[in-house]
């Protein structure tokens, strides 16, 4: 199984106190979007931090975003390179722009020795993916991947079980999630547009469903994927009836469901799919099944942050089916998962030496099933992943 040796235990970063560097560090913000929020306010709460610079490509929208979160003295640009060019002597940046642009905007960054805090996905494609991590070999710096959920201690315990060794070998693994109907356009159409998105439940939400089984199980290489995407309801103008946007229709240019058969390293088959709307209210539970034992994981909406209730192991004992329940864990940490997220990233910056606490080496695989995904679909048959040279 693929692992990283530079990958930060998020249970330790749970249990540190707050820490600075012997001053504050100097970060930016590309792209202030709605996410941005979710950053800026984590930012506020690191007594060692100090926001010097955004940017958005829209004019004046970055200054109305740090006028909104009552931060001053913020220097604006209408574009990451501006930022770039003219901040030489940032720490780091939070890249929460549209998924299409994630991959330029880091790419600049680490070119400028910049450490990044990149948004999930990591990009759109496998190979986008890829020249982002070049980019990250060349420079030495930080690049670690928004994935939040990682630091709830109910995902942590999937891990612990796992390789704990009670369930056994991994076989089998069925998962994802979903939304009857979830289409994410009270933010606008940037989720949906081909050329902004990209990608769209498989990025959005689906990126959480892969991570929480992947991470669990070690992060195996990907080999084979026979996958399957559609856009029914994301092309029907009913669908956005209630919002009085039924042009929307026209505009959708991503995936509203997916689905794939995953055939991973370690001889393990993955069963995933993922919908941001559906004639159903779940596609299912999250299952791992071992050669000693079984888990279900009530987890349809993980990418909210945690699991959706006690989980169950399933094994025998002296001849006997025993399910055993795993209550739902609190987080006493006083910490949310986005703070716990950015103090994660502040502390690998402080301490280079601690690694990604999500690193891209991770991540790629992540990336190389979505990306596969699509490839299969527009292939029509199943197709082998192929992951070119860091």
């Amino acid at each position: 199984m693929a692992t990283s040796n530079t990958n930060l235990d998020p249970n330790q970063v749970a249990k540190q106190e707050i820490k600075g560097a012997g001053r504050k560090l100097k970060i930016g913000i590309i792209g202030t979007g709605w996410i941005a929020d979710a950053h800026m306010e984590a930012y506020k709460h690191m007594p060692d931090v100090e926001i010097v610079a955004g940017a958005d490509l829209i004019p004046g929208k970055a200054e109305a975003f740090f006028k909104k979160h009552g931060v001053e003295g913020v220097r604006c640009y209408n574009s990451d390179e501006e930022l770039i060019a003219n901040e030489k002597d940032l720490d780091g940046v939070s890249i929460c722009t549209y998924n299409c642009q994630h991959a330029p905007c880091a790419i600049h960054a680490l070119n400028a020795g910049i450490n990044v805090m990149l948004e999930k996905p990591f990009t759109v494609t496998t190979e986008e993916a890829v020249e982002v991590m070049r980019a990250e070999k060349k420079s030495g710096k930080v690049l670690t991947i928004g994935f939040q959920p990682r630091f709830d201690p109910n995902m942590q315990m999937i891990k612990k079980i796992v390789e704990s060794g009670e369930l056994g070998k991994i076989y089998y693994i069925q998962t994802g999630g979903g939304r009857r109907r979830g289409i994410p356009t009270p933010f606008g159409t940037s989720f949906i547009e081909k050329d902004k998105g990209g990608i769209g439940a498989l990025g959005d939400i689906g990126c959480y469903s892969l991570d929480m089984v992947l991470n669990a199980i070690g992060y195996p290489k990907p080999l084979t994927v026979s996958g399957y995407k559609s856009d029914f309801f994301g092309k029907n103008p009913a669908t956005y009836a209630d919002r009085g946007h039924p042009e929307y229709a026209d505009i959708f240019g991503v995936d509203d469901f997916a689905a794939a058969f995953v055939r991973l390293e370690g001889d393990i088959i993955l069963d995933f799919r993922i919908a941001w709307a559906m004639n159903i209210n779940t596609p299912g539970d999250t299952i791992i099944l071992g050669t000693k034992a079984g888990l279900r994981i009530p987890s349809t909406d993980c990418w909210n942050g945690s699991v959706g209730g006690p989980m169950t192991i399933y094994s025998q004992v002296a001849g006997s089916s025993v399910e055993t329940v795993i209550p739902v864990l609190k987080d006493n940490s006083g910490m949310s998962l986005f703070d716990k997220k950015i103090r994660s990233f502040l502390d690998a910056i402080i301490d280079p030496s601690k690694g990604a606490p999500v690193p891209s080496s991770q991540i790629l695989y992540n990336q190389a099933i979505i990306d596969g995904i699509a490839k299969s679909h527009a292939a029509g048959k199943e197709i082998k992943i192929e992951i070119p040279e860091i």
